[in-house]
């Protein structure tokens, strides 16, 4: 079923994010635990307690503690960044060069009217809808916004639906389709047929 196909090909591109998300997890919690050991006063304390204290680790510490806080913060930050960065130009490589990425290849389906133009506006919506917001909330989170938190999470929820379920509907373009004005189509046997998908959007 073509539906089923473009829910499969989505969850293996998630997979990769997920895989990515996991590295950069293990390299932020050595880089917290460095600063950890680096500290004499934190020698017997590990990474963990640190990013659970949000900067109370020694209650005679005084500023030693926030200041660690605020490099964990910074850390888990940059993490956050550099994933979305990399849900993005992942996407946007893939689609512009092949026309496809690998959750796609896969399942024989292919982004049609994905110059590379419409591939970044493609990309930049699709990590939007899947991974950028999130992050956000997560951000939000860890400086203490519980409530800001709670509801820019709500909000990626919304935004992940209303990019997703049109896949679902008849004429099978998401969010990100429509907005850049691009079509997901079948390859070879199996695939698609033209009458499947919506032609990209022609501009003068």
């Amino acid at each position: 079923m073509p539906k089923l196909r473009r829910a499969t090909a989505w969850f293996i591109d998630f997979a990769l994010v997920v895989a990515a998300a996991a590295a950069l997890a293990v390299l932020t919690f050595q880089r917290i635990s460095a600063l950890v050991t680096d500290v004499p006063e934190l020698a017997t304390r590990g990474g963990w307690d640190l990013l659970t204290s949000r900067g109370d680790v020694l209650d005679a510490s005084g500023q030693l503690g926030l200041g660690l806080w605020d490099k964990v913060v910074l850390d888990v930050e940059e993490a956050f960044g550099l994933l979305v960065l990399a849900t993005f130009v992942y996407q946007w490589i893939c689609l512009a060069l092949l026309g496809r990425t690998v959750g796609k290849g896969l399942l024989g389906l292919k982004v049609t009217g994905a110059a590379p133009g419409r591939a970044a506006l493609r990309a930049a919506v699709t990590t939007a809808a899947d991974v950028a917001v999130y992050a956000v909330a997560c951000v939000l989170l860890i400086e203490g916004q519980f409530v800001l938190s709670v509801l820019v999470w709500a909000l990626a929820v919304v935004l992940f639906l209303v990019n997703a379920l049109p896949v679902f509907g008849p004429r099978r373009r998401s969010l990100a389709d429509r907005i850049a004005g691009t079509a997901v189509t079948g390859l070879g046997l199996g695939g698609l047929s033209t009458a499947d998908a919506t032609p990209p959007v022609r501009t003068s």
